[in-house]
């Protein structure tokens, strides 16, 4: 048995407690859903429940005794690092050695000068910061000269934040192209990333015209699924994640919400392939800002949308639920953290409550794709889809 349509929902940063290597990492006690659960005194996600979250770990609100409908595990990272790029890419099969490159002090005078020479632009900014405060302390800044922020994080990113009515989008996307250019061998970051923003006088908001320019890392499962003729949606960030390799059909979103009502769109549309979202809101907007009340409310409103997805799958279509990493709000700093992912997977005609276990790599999800469409997988990774058919 195969399963004709699968349908991925990576909730972006929604890890579920510290991997065995967090230590590493200085991640030791991380658990972004469990921590929030207790934080706000306990979730009530009646659909994830359903689906088995509370047995892949206790989480306070969450019953670990409902017979669950889907399957459920965890998977745990082997590719360096904690973030987007290295999360997603390994689910497609592509393991990360070496930590991309980061820059706490900023980006050193070889990269920024010839930057600047490129674009005929002045830059400002130049550190590690939270694109929300950057754009606060520095937008006024940025009106008045012209110049563009440059910023970065704890991820491998060289991030450019332009008002649009300063630096047209395709001045700035121009911008990000000169930077992914530039941005090779020792400092060939994970993403450049384009972000937009709107407003006045110290108020400022970034817009959903924000772009993310990927390194590219090799051959995916996806590019198998591709070049087969099978039809491969990327909706939100996805397409960018990937740099569009493998990825032939894309939809962007404005917010989890959006990228809810895009899916359902989307699995209207496709026949035969993938449909795979990313719901970027949780770390965006919760994570990275420490607040666990409004990421709480982020996973009740998605909850909240799960009969519509599972009323949309078809007979023959699988859904997986997982995350990139987690971003645990309730810690000291605002990075993401090194932890373990949930790994929910229903189907109507599939098995139900099989306990997949710890998956020894994001791999695993790539392996299954591969198989259940009887393409060539990246040879990392083991398929899980014998468990569930």
């Amino acid at each position: 048995m195969s399963f004709n349509r699968i349908v991925i929902i990576v909730l972006d940063s929604v890890g579920i407690g510290a991997s065995r290597d967090a230590a590493a990492y200085g991640d030791l006690g991380a658990n972004t859903i469990g921590n929030i659960a207790k934080a706000v005194g306990g979730l009530n996600v009646p659909n994830l429940e359903k689906l088995g979250l509370g047995r892949i770990h206790p989480l306070e609100g969450v019953s670990a005794t409902v017979e669950p409908i889907g399957n459920y595990g965890l998977m745990e990272e082997q590719s360096a690092g904690k973030d987007t790029t290295n999360g997603h890419w390994e689910m497609m099969g592509v393991k990360l050695d070496k930590p991309l490159p980061v820059y706490p002090n900023g980006f050193p005078p070889e990269v920024l000068d010839e930057f600047e020479r490129r674009v005929g632009r002045k830059t400002i900014g130049n550190k590690p910061a939270s694109g929300t405060e950057i754009i606060k302390e520095l937008g006024d800044e940025h009106v008045r000269t012209g110049s563009p922020i440059i910023y970065t994080s704890a991820d491998s990113v060289f991030q450019i934040a332009a008002h649009e009515e300063v630096i047209p989008l395709e001045e700035l996307y121009n911008m990000c192209k000169i930077a992914r250019e530039l941005l090779v061998d020792e400092h060939a970051v994970g993403r450049v990333i384009a972000r937009p923003f709107i407003g006045s006088n110290g108020e400022y908001t970034r817009t959903s015209n924000r772009h993310d320019y990927s390194r590219d890392f090799g051959r995916t499962v996806l590019n198998e699924m591709d070049e087969k003729g099978f039809t491969v949606a990327g909706v939100g960030k996805i397409y960018d994640i990937y740099g569009g390799s493998g990825v032939n059909d894309k939809v962007g979103t404005k917010n989890n919400m959006d990228g809810v009502d895009k899916t359902l769109e989307m699995m209207g549309k496709v026949e035969r392939g993938l449909v795979f979202t990313n719901l970027v809101d949780f770390d965006a907007l919760y994570g990275h800002r420490n607040d666990p009340h409004g990421f709480a409310q982020a996973i009740l409103d998605f909850d909240k949308r799960l009969p519509e997805i599972l009323s949309a799958l078809r007979e023959d279509d699988l859904l997986i639920m997982t995350a990139d990493h987690g971003c645990d709000p309730t810690t000291e700093g605002t990075d993401h953290s090194r932890e373990n992912v949930p790994l929910l997977v229903y189907g109507k005609n599939a098995k139900h409550g099989v306990d997949l276990g710890l998956r020894t790599s994001f791999a695993d999800l790539g392996a299954t794709i591969a198989e259940n469409f009887g393409v060539q997988g990246t040879g990392f990774g083991e398929s899980f889809l014998n468990r569930i058919v």
